[in-house]
């Protein structure tokens, strides 16, 4: 049975099968009517879905943020982003503009903060949460209207050291390192927040993928840390608890959290 990961393969068949009525399609447009059947608005989100249910390197084998070099800052009014969330961005304003373009011209990563007041249309570093995401800017575009609209791929957590000066906002961040990440807890809590998960969507698999059982758009991963991290941005919470949860070092108190957020969800349904 093909999930949304085979979604090349389902455009190229269902193209070949057209072609067998006289219908002609186009590979684009072959894609698009694949990523609405799949319940996705266009093959953008489809293809940032696939994307982010790749395996992902573990947390031990990312690269280190090196202190003293800086990295570009992308602040975001209404929204907080975990590693390996894949998600498009828009981006108006110029001094984050300038932020972006510094990044493509270098390493693609930027590191993303939650504003403290969404209201704020110039937050100085001080109105920026100090823990965030490094990620990478994995496609870029400029709109009719100017405006650019990124996809990015959230890759660790950061706190920030201290700030770079610079004509946009820049800092030097260093790593979090996460507590409990391999403790008979995390694996005990992983089991029951998956268990949790999948009931609340309803998620029923008739041919169960390799590994652990994992719902669509989550990683297929023995991870208790990943696994926290891909469910976080998928409950029903408020930009405080997702700050809360993205700040939590301790990956058994931030998978008990989550289980906690999911019974409520579940209550509340």
């Amino acid at each position: 049975m093909r999930d949304f990961r085979d979604a090349k393969a389902m455009a190229h068949s269902l193209r070949e099968a057209l072609k067998t009525k006289s219908v002609s399609l186009s590979h684009s447009e072959s894609l698009e009517l694949v990523a609405r059947t799949l319940g996705l608005p266009d093959w953008n989100h489809l293809a940032a879905q696939i994307q982010s249910s790749q395996p992902q390197p573990a947390a031990s084998a990312l690269p280190a943020l090196s202190v003293g070099g800086g990295i570009p800052i992308v602040p975001m009014r209404d929204l907080v982003v975990f590693p390996q969330m894949v998600v498009p961005i828009f981006v108006g304003r110029e001094k984050t503009r300038r932020a972006i373009e510094r990044a493509l011209a270098t390493d693609r990563r930027v590191f993303v903060l939650t504003q403290r007041r969404g209201a704020d249309d110039d937050p100085a570093l001080d109105a920026l949460h100090s823990v965030g995401v490094t990620a990478n800017v994995i496609h870029n575009a400029t709109l009719l209207d100017g405006n650019l609209k990124l996809f990015i791929s959230g890759i660790a957590r950061g706190v920030i050291v201290r700030p770079v000066e610079e004509e946009f906002l820049m800092a030097e961040v260093a790593p979090v390192d996460e507590t409990n990440r391999g403790t008979v807890e995390a694996a005990a809590l992983f089991s029951a927040v998956l268990e949790a998960y999948q009931t609340w969507t309803n998620v029923h698999f008739s041919v169960p993928p390799r590994g652990h059982h994992v719902a669509p758009g989550l990683p297929n991963t023995d991870d208790p840390g990943m696994l926290a991290d891909a469910i976080a941005p998928l409950l029903p919470l408020t930009i405080e608890q997702r700050q809360q949860l993205l700040e939590s070092r301790d990956v058994v108190g931030r998978l008990g959290t989550i289980l906690e957020l999911i019974k409520a969800a579940q209550q509340a349904a």
